[in-house]
């Protein structure tokens, strides 16, 4: 089986180039992924895939039923906006549209979705189960994945698998992780209130800008000398918003920042100790505060056992030395995690770097290029384990 998902995925590569440059010349920003879904539903209804479209707002999703009577379901989601920036490329099919661009890769993940639905559709009487895919709008903003969760896609799943391209791993290859892949990303406001005075006698007001001076610095300190390095914590105030004028005393100072952490019982804490700190030196010079905490998404936590399915599947179809196991996980955020709430799953890393670059530009970055060839790593790999999947009903 593994040979003719490779002769079919390899026929249809041609096709799926197109499929990828078409949504990276044509990209939308989280929510108005309209075009793009319409897109999405074309090409899985000529597949003769089973079709929804809005659902999780724009989302699509497109669901094939295998030869076992079970209601059990196997997904694999991709996502498939884009980010508001301006495409710096000079290639013949960058973006179209003016300060978008496809600079996280999600092109590449909707191609390799679509890519896997057409062949596992060539081979659906040998599939066993149903597999639903999932088109995800919105992840860039943290909010498709529980769009999509409320309008039920994660009804009878039982399992579910993602991918997501990784520029320091070359084409060709893939990246498993297992245990946590992603952090956890909570979002952090704090509101510092003093009292307003003249600049020439500070000593006569409270200080809200200094006070917050304190408060930045202790958060930081205290994060070595507290948390466990173990189990990291990066705390960044990325935005300081205060005072009215050079010689007034600011009575007012507003920090917005983020909050990443790897294990849940750590999450859990956080909000407890970044009050206590905040509320400490508040106190002490006679100032008022506000703590605002929001959970965002929380940590992508590989099941072992699908992590296993994906890496089996990667090193039959492409030899071990194309395989990485990944030592660490990344402080930044996916909410694939929000799926994982549901049933268990793991995500894997698409290498997608041009080996004879010096330069392979990171994500989100203007000049973010991929190397093509990872499409038919993707779309075997995914494709491949969905196969095994069934193959083996124990999973």
């Amino acid at each position: 089986m593994l040979k003719r998902i490779k002769d079919i995925t390899t026929n249809i590569a041609p096709r799926l180039v197109e499929i990828r440059r078409h949504l990276h010349s044509h990209p939308e920003l989280s929510g108005q992924e309209y075009q793009t879904a319409a897109f999405i539903a074309g090409v899985l209804s000529a597949s003769e895939l089973h079709v929804e479209e809005g659902i999780g707002k724009t989302g699509v999703i497109g669901e094939l039923k295998g030869t076992q009577s079970s209601d059990s379901i196997l997904a694999i989601r991709t996502d498939m906006d884009a980010l508001p920036i301006q495409e710096r490329t000079s290639l013949e099919y960058a973006s179209r549209i003016e300060g978008v661009m496809h600079a996280c890769g999600h092109d590449i993940h909707t191609t390799v979705g679509l890519g896997t639905a057409m062949v596992l559709s060539q081979i659906a009487p040998e599939l066993g189960g149903k597999v639903r895919f999932l088109f995800q709008p919105a992840e860039e903003i943290a909010q498709g994945a529980n769009w999509m969760v409320k309008d039920g896609v994660m009804n009878n799943v039982a399992a579910i698998l993602g991918l997501h391209v990784f520029p320091s791993i070359p084409a060709g290859s893939v990246g498993i992780r297992y245990g946590a892949l992603t952090a956890a990303a909570d979002s952090l406001e704090i509101i510092i209130i003093g009292e307003s005075g003249h600049g020439a006698r500070p000593h006569e007001a409270i200080d809200a800008i200094w006070i917050a001076a304190q408060v930045i610095t202790s958060l930081q300190q205290a994060i070595s000398r507290t948390q466990n390095p173990l189990r990291p914590v990066v705390l960044s105030i990325g935005q300081i918003n205060g005072g009215r004028a050079p010689n007034v005393i600011a009575d007012k100072v507003q920090l917005l920042g983020t909050v990443r952490s790897l294990h849940p019982e750590t999450r859990d804490k956080l909000p407890q100790w970044i009050e206590k700190i905040v509320a400490n030196i508040c106190n002490s010079y006679n100032a008022k505060y506000q703590v605002n905490y929001h959970q965002g998404v929380p940590s992508v936590q590989n099941d072992n056992v699908l992590t296993q399915l994906l890496q089996s599947s990667a090193e039959e179809a492409w030899t071990s030395d194309c395989v990485q196991i990944l030592p660490e996980p990344s402080l930044g955020a996916e909410d694939f995690s929000v799926y994982l709430e549901h049933a268990p799953g793991s995500m894997f890393r698409l290498g997608v770097g041009y080996e004879d670059r010096i330069i392979n530009h990171p994500l989100h970055h203007p000049q973010f290029e991929v190397d093509e060839s990872a499409i038919i790593t993707g779309v075997v790999t995914l494709a491949y384990a969905a196969y095994k999947y069934w193959l083996n009903s124990k999973l």
